[in-house]
């Protein structure tokens, strides 16, 4: 496996020393230099995945160094060291493009954890980049794209389950991406070579479903005229995908439990059994356990259907993810339609991670979409992207201002007034701990001291958050 490159760029020979020695035991290559001249040369000829960049040297700045780097290599990571940690320096940084930030004196926990960031946001870049990818999606695990703890433990997991063939129940939020954790699992199994049948069981109409699945017979009813495969039976050898499984009427789900347990089905008017071979995974928006309660879902079939469970997290959970495939999108549009070097300013990745995001990625893959048709140079400004978010971006506003919220049926059906306060308190809270944070210069032991709660708990939050 290629080896990371690192630069590191501070005019002080022992922080220099002390992090290259640092990054050097967990198999970095690093490479080293005193001023913003020697790396933007170190940068034209070696390509580092990732420069560590001080933001104060004589000379030329760490902040015109940044900038010079982002026109060199702009997958390059850039991570900005400083004397001065206010949010004002950080937000700057990362409006010119930098990955993250640190303040001196380092931690070198903190340093070791973002790198290890750094590389995979880089490897993952470069590997856009190299294959040019033309689809939204690809069929293995490594390409759902994401740096975040709940992202790469999802890839495992649908790896792990790919060699299995148990029945898996996929919960999350609509446009979170379950029907491609669903075929990740199929193109990933023994049955790779065998069809993937997708069906959506609320956009068939209850009358039909049953014929849609299992087929029918011919003169089963009026306008039958000949025999049909269903869904189920010509997906023999491979795997079924029931999305919107909650929306299946009652009266068919009897009909699966015998599905479930036997592979065995009768077409619609017919009476011979018809046996399929076949792997099935379900998947919701709802959370199936309450709608056993209710008695909108029968028991039996939720425990039949939940013997693995996947949950697909929502992009607001995972926001450290959201400058990624922002560039993936962005890529896929500059592949399929030669739109140019059409790029997004660190402003408007700023904005797009503190959005607030209810469609989750195929939201974000729309408003990536509209930022390309409506901006008016190569760079994606940041007030374009905020007239295109438009007001109550931030996370933790969503429901103020949504002005749809109680008028559209379908969000009325996903509504909790228990989560609407969860997320408005989290969002709060966030921005509590930025400020503290902020005000004691990074440290955490004065952040918690300050906020009345253990250090503990502080790192928790911020693991939430996704803060570093």
């Amino acid at each position: 496996m290629t080896k990371t490159n690192v630069l590191i760029v501070d005019d002080e020979p022992n922080v220099r020393l002390v992090l290259s020695e640092a990054l050097g035991s967990q198999g970095y290559v690093c490479a080293e230099a005193g001023d913003g001249h020697t790396a933007l040369e170190h940068v034209k000829q070696d390509h580092p995945d990732i420069v560590i960049l001080d933001l104060k040297m004589p000379g030329m700045s760490g902040m015109e160094a940044l900038k010079e780097i982002r026109v060199l290599d702009p997958d390059a990571a850039v991570i900005i060291v400083t004397a001065f940690g206010t949010r004002e320096t950080a937000y700057e940084a990362i409006r010119e493009g930098a990955y993250d930030y640190f303040s001196k004196p380092v931690d070198i926990h903190d340093v070791r954890v973002v790198v290890g960031r750094a590389a995979e946001r880089v490897r993952l870049l470069r590997d856009l980049r190299k294959h040019k990818e033309k689809e939204a999606y690809s069929h293995t695990s490594q390409n759902i794209l994401g740096e975040s703890v709940v992202v790469r433990r999802l890839r495992e997991l649908l790896l792990r389950l790919s060699r299995s063939d148990s029945t898996v129940l996929i919960t999350g939020e609509s446009g979170t991406g379950k029907e491609l954790a669903a075929r990740i699992l199929h193109h990933q199994s023994e049955r790779r070579n065998g069809p993937f049948v997708a069906v959506n069981c609320a956009a068939i109409p209850e009358t039909l479903l049953e014929a849609e699945l299992f087929g029918h017979e011919k003169g089963a009813f009026t306008g039958a005229q000949q025999q049909r495969i269903g869904r189920f039976e010509s997906a023999d050898n491979g795997t079924v995908f029931l999305d919107e499984i909650g929306d299946m009427p009652p009266a068919m789900q009897i009909k699966m439990l015998r599905v479930l347990q036997e592979r065995t089905f009768e077409r619609v008017g017919g009476a011979k059994p018809v046996h399929v071979d076949i792997r099935l995974i379900a998947a919701t928006n709802r959370d199936l356990a309450l709608s056993v309660r209710e008695g909108q879902f029968r028991e039996d079939l939720f425990y039949r259907l939940n013997v693995v469970p996947v949950h697909i997290p929502p992009l607001r959970d995972r926001v450290e993810d959201v400058p990624l495939l922002a560039e993936f999108f962005l890529q896929k549009l500059r592949d399929s339609r030669g739109i140019g070097p059409k790029r997004l300013s660190g402003g408007a990745l700023l904005r797009l991670r503190e959005y607030a995001w209810p469609g989750n990625v195929r939201e974000l893959d729309n408003i990536i979409q509209r930022a390309v048709l409506l901006a008016e140079g190569d760079e994606i400004t940041e007030s374009e992207m905020v007239d295109i978010l438009g007001a109550g971006a931030s996370r933790g506003q969503a429901f103020a201002f949504d002005p749809d919220l109680f008028t559209d049926p379908e969000k009325r059906k996903e509504f909790t007034l228990q989560g609407a306060v969860e997320e408005v308190t989290d969002g709060i809270e966030r921005r509590i701990i930025e400020k503290a944070l902020t005000a004691c210069g990074g440290k955490r032991n004065e952040t918690a001291d300050m906020l009345k709660i253990s250090r503990k708990s502080l790192h928790n939050k911020m693991k939430k958050y996704g803060m570093r």
